[in-house]
């Protein structure tokens, strides 16, 4: 009979993860992880068990504030090339444009700083 061979079906054969593990969960429990898969944004169930067991801890994270702060990083740096270019044309400024520049850049830093402080808070996590 083969020398104790193991031989494998043809659904396994096609499989590339061909152990099987069950897994027994209260009500609870589940809910629970359905609460986090639909945090993550997965419905397969199994590939969401696998990560977490394989890394201990899923991080998902939230990029939106990002596409919020290259807006505005671009807004500034428009700002500061028409004010070169008046420099530039007229010899001078106006301290208004100082003024509006100014709080484009504070707009700026206040998002940055509190998604900097965010990230703080997932790293000692």
């Amino acid at each position: 009979m083969g020398g104790g061979r193991f031989y494998k079906t043809m659904s396994q054969k096609k499989r590339k993860r061909d152990i099987s593990i069950k897994l027994w969960i209260s009500e609870t429990e589940q809910e629970i992880i359905h609460e986090r898969m639909i945090e993550l944004g997965t419905e397969n169930m199994s590939a969401f068990i696998r990560k977490m067991a394989l890394n201990g801890y899923i991080l998902h994270v939230d990029l939106s504030s990002i596409k919020e702060l290259v807006s505005l990083q671009r807004y500034c740096a428009n700002n500061m090339n028409q004010i070169a270019k008046s420099i530039n044309t007229y010899g001078g400024i106006y301290p208004q444009e100082i003024i509006a520049l100014q709080k484009d850049y504070a707009a700026l830093w206040k998002p940055l700083s509190d998604m900097l402080e965010q990230l703080v808070r997932i790293t000692k996590m």
